[in-house]
């Protein structure tokens, strides 16, 4: 067990890394209550205790361009926790996803001493899988969300745990789809239509327009139509705001309520993400949209070695839902897709089928309890 007052150094940067790493954090309280956190995350990782010396909120940077306009915050926010990492070594850094940043935080470490637990691996098995060898330089265990993942880490000597997906904790909606409506002050007599993008202002700004004009096309195609939206943790209402007071589209936004949402929902319109497998386990029919700058589109096309960019259908070996990449993710195709959920019983049966199949792929739940326990044998002992 650790020693008292041991700190551990945690460093997440996007809503769903934020999330994961406050439940973390709640585990491994639990095994050891004298630990310490702090690092970089959002308000769910604050609301659990942990010091976030750099808000998460503001590093949610999407795509080679993308990041090159968001690139001094990011520089200043590595500065800080590298700073911290030299200053007072922790006696353990975790890093959740977020690789090119965190990829280059583990070096760091490496260089003070720290030992590092990393938490979702970077899709070596789909781009740029020489990254495994520089990987196995920095960080000193990798804990995988999918059991395919293990061997590439196996094959290149890195220790490697495979802690499971804790959206299998996380995802259990308690509510039917009437009751969920209710609680939402939506009409169970009418359709709802799920609007989901993302928790990224950058992908925020560029398809949010997108989702909102798909929708009104369907509602004009089906008037009787209402539209919900989640308010992800990083972003506030004043986010949104502009955008739907351009689209003049009634539009119902819930916080903090994704997964009743979700379950109150007969289709959904998503940017890619953690939002994604979220919809897939609640069995949401889905389009999946995916669009980011030219640039960032031809490099990425050229080096990425999977036939799907979902992670549903990534796990599914084959395509559950549709996605709609880059031209291909404009309104009237997002339109198309949902109308045909909408008016096609036995393609939304499938759909849902294929979800079901994504979930028992999944295995069962206890992932951060899981992780908890690697992480806490990495602080209590010399061994890795």
């Amino acid at each position: 067990m650790p020693e008292k007052n041991e700190a551990v150094m945690i460093v997440a940067g996007e809503a769903s890394g934020d999330m994961y790493g406050a439940k973390l954090a709640a585990e491994m309280r639990a095994l050891s209550p004298d630990a310490v956190f702090f690092g970089m995350g959002g308000d769910c990782m604050r609301q659990a205790g942990v010091d976030t010396l750099v808000d998460a909120n503001v590093m949610a940077v999407m795509g080679i361009v993308e990041v090159l306009g968001q690139l001094p915050v990011i520089v200043k926010g590595f500065n800080i926790l590298k700073a911290r990492l030299l200053a007072a070594p922790p006696k353990l850094l975790i890093l959740i996803d977020y690789p090119d940043f965190n990829l280059r935080l583990a070096r760091v470490a490496k260089r003070a001493g720290v030992k590092v637990l990393y938490f979702i691996s970077p899709q070596v098995w789909a781009w740029r899988s020489g990254r495994v060898k520089g990987i196995g330089r920095v960080v000193d265990r990798m804990a995988v969300l999918f059991p395919f993942e293990v061997p590439f880490y196996e094959k290149a000597g890195i220790p490697v745990s495979f802690v499971g997906h804790p959206l299998l904790d996380m995802v259990r909606p308690g509510m039917t789809r009437g009751e969920a409506l209710a609680s939402l002050g939506l009409d169970p007599a009418r359709r709802t239509v799920g609007l989901f993008p993302g928790s990224r202002k950058s992908v925020l700004k560029k398809l949010l327009p997108v989702i909102l004009q798909a929708a009104r096309l369907l509602r004009a195609r089906f008037p009787e139509l209402q539209f919900v939206l989640p308010l992800a943790s990083s972003l506030r209402a004043e986010d949104l705001a502009p955008y739907l007071a351009e689209c003049e589209l009634p539009v119902t936004v819930v916080s903090g309520r994704n997964h009743d949402l979700m379950t109150a929902c007969d289709a959904a319109i998503s940017v890619s993400g953690t939002v994604i497998m979220e919809l897939a386990l609640v069995g949401v029919p889905m389009v999946l949209i995916y669009k980011v700058s030219p640039l960032t589109y031809e490099i990425g096309k050229r080096v990425i070695n999977v036939a799907h960019i979902g992670i549903c259908n990534i796990v599914a070996e084959k395509r559950v839902v549709r996605e709609l990449i880059q031209h291909e993710a404009e309104p009237g195709a997002i339109a198309g897709e949902i109308e045909r959920i909408l008016n096609d019983q036995a393609y939304a049966a499938q759909i849902r089928e294929g979800l079901a199949g994504v979930r028992t792929r999944l295995g069962s739940g206890g992932a951060l309890a899981r992780l908890a326990a690697v992480a806490t044998d990495m602080i209590g002992s010399d061994r890795i």
